[in-house]
This record gives C-alpha cells, structure tokens and sequence, in this order.
C-alpha cells in the first residue's frame, strides 16, 4: 500500500485493473486502518475516475456472494447516501410502496455512515434480521415482494472498511459503489446521486450496460425526489429536468423531511409514515421516488398512473403489509 499512496499522492489516478486489485486487497485483509484511511482519504480531495471506480466496482462483484432472483425481475431503488441532508429513509419506503404495487423489490442497503440512519439501521431496529442465505431471500422475496440484502454479508471488502467509515463519519468513494454492486443484480434500478459530477459518472457507467435505469439528482443537492428543488433525471432514453410540482404535486422544505437525531427515532418516522400517519409533505417525497421508480420499469402508461398506484398501494396499507409479513418470517 506504501507505493500505492506514494503514487496517488504525486497526483497520478489509477488504471481499472488496479483499483481492482487494491479492492481485492482491501478484502483480503493485506492493509492496515492507517494505510486504509490514508488510501479513503485521497478520494476525498479528488474527484474519482471513471476508470477507477470501474475497477473498484469489478473488484467487489469479483468476491461478492451471489445471489440469483432474476427469475423475479426484481428492481431496487437506492441512494449513494452522503448528501449530508440527514433525510428519513425515503427510498428503503418507497421500496415498500412498490413491492405494494406488486413490484418485486432487492434492496441493497447498509449502515448510515455519514447519516444518522442507513437503510440497514432501519430495517434492524424494525425487526429484521439480516441473512445471505439465498433460500431466505428467496423464500421473503417470492411471499411479501420484498427482501433486503444487507451489504457487508456480501462485500467482504465493505465489511472490512464497515469501522474506519463509520469513525470517519463522512462520505467515501464507497458510498458511490453501494448502488452498482447489489449481487441481486437487479433488472431495473432508481439511483440517486448526490453531485452533478457523479451522474455524469454513473450516466456512463450504467449506458454500457443493457439493464434499464433511471438516474436522479436534486438540484440543491439531494440523492433522491426530496420534492424541495427540482430533480434532473436521466434515463436510456435521455435527461430531462423535473420540478416538484410535476413529480409530487408539491413542493416541500428541508425541514419537512428531516430523518430525526437518531436511529429510534428514524424508526418512529419510518413507521408512521407506512401506518399512514405521515405528514403530507413525508408522503408526497415517498410517493414521488417510489411513482417514478414504477414508470420507470415500465407497465404504466403515463408517470401519474404511476403516481396513483402508489398512492393505492400506502393508502390501502399494502405497503404496510408487506413489512408486516416480512418481519413474520424473521
């Protein structure tokens, strides 16, 4: 690692086949937490490549625990996280909503490192228990219409940074992998990310490869629909800059959608919202990510088809229910 950081620190980036084996290094366990965090930290004060991020990318699904549920075609709506907005878990409910609406949903999610509450904290303070079993999977897949897959059990390489993250306490180039490696290998995903600069990366990482997607960006900044600004939003088909008022009928503040100071509390938003108690401007947000990640796929006529059948699906209490199957089979 010492002649690695030598080379980065003269300024140099590293070729793809590199970074890969750095990646495979980091999960074997060949560097220290000091070299790590030195490593961690000469992405904070550049911008990525894209050729680096690929072979960060091929080395994490190089030892990733597989886990086939193509034969669902199941979607998966994530978030690179480290937008800094401290924001509840809106795309892990609108992964609910959708499942609601029918939709088989593999969500790929982790600990918050640069927020109070990632994915995976809600779901364990919900009462589910994290497995890599894929029978398991299948079997919450294939009865509620969803099923989470929590990271670090798939990544070694995640598990084995999972203390220096969470002690660094902001964002990493491993928030922007989270999203392009689920080893569910999704049919569709809805991506958010958090800087112009990382969807012009993404926009090329995900045109090379033949699954459909939909990339949005909040233009103040978030990595979801968060309804407060518009959202630019990029699909095969090309880019089109969204407001909130085309999107969730609203807009709404910052403040309105504030995930809590802790983890319970992000669980007491979380719950309220699916037990239909959510405030308006909570509800507009999850409906708006969870609409556009409906049309997206495909199946609906127009994005406020979309928009009603996730409507339908939190208002009836289907989305609620599959949680409430979910944690049954725990």
């Amino acid at each position: 690692m010492k002649k690695i950081l030598q080379y980065l620190f003269e300024h140099k980036t590293l070729p793809r086949t590199e970074a890969r084996e750095v990646m495979l290094g980091i999960a074997e366990g060949r560097y220290n937490e000091a070299e790590l965090a030195a490593f961690i930290t000469v992405f904070l004060m550049r911008t990525i490549t894209i050729d680096e991020l690929q072979g960060f990318r091929d080395g994490l699904l190089s030892l990733a625990l597989p886990v086939n549920l193509s034969a669902y075609a199941p979607i998966d709506i994530v978030g690179t996280g480290g937008d800094g907005k401290n924001t509840f878990n809106i795309s892990t409910l609108a992964c609910l909503v959708v499942a609601g609406a029918g939709v088989k949903v593999a969500k790929h999610g982790n600990y918050g490192a640069s927020s109070i509450s990632g994915a995976s904290n809600v779901m364990e303070s919900l009462g589910y228990r994290f497995r890599n079993d894929p029978q398991q999977l299948e079997r919450e897949l294939a009865t509620t219409g969803f099923t989470f897959l929590h990271a670090p059990l798939f990544h070694p390489a995640l598990k084995a940074v999972a203390g220096i993250r969470r002690h660094l306490g902001f964002r990493t180039f491993f928030n922007m992998l989270g999203p392009l490696v689920n080893p569910a290998q999704p049919a569709y995903q809805l991506i958010g990310v958090y800087s112009p600069e990382l969807l012009r990366i993404y926009t090329y990482l995900l045109q090379q490869q033949d699954t459909p997607f939909t990339l949005i960006h909040g233009l103040d900044g978030y990595d979801e629909v968060s309804l407060t600004n518009d959202t630019k939003v990029i699909t095969q088909a090309g880019e089109q800059v969204l407001s909130a008022f085309e999107l969730g009928k609203r807009t709404v503040q910052p403040a309105d959608i504030s995930g809590g100071a802790t983890v319970a509390e992000a669980a007491r938003i979380f719950r309220k919202i699916l037990d239909g108690e959510g405030t308006w401007a909570q509800n507009a947000v999850v409906l708006a990510n969870a609409a556009l990640s409906l049309h997206g796929r495909g199946g609906y006529s127009s994005y406020d088809d979309a928009y009603g059948a996730a409507v339908e699906s939190l208002e009836s209490g289907r989305a609620r229910q599959v949680l409430t199957q979910l944690i049954r089979l725990q």
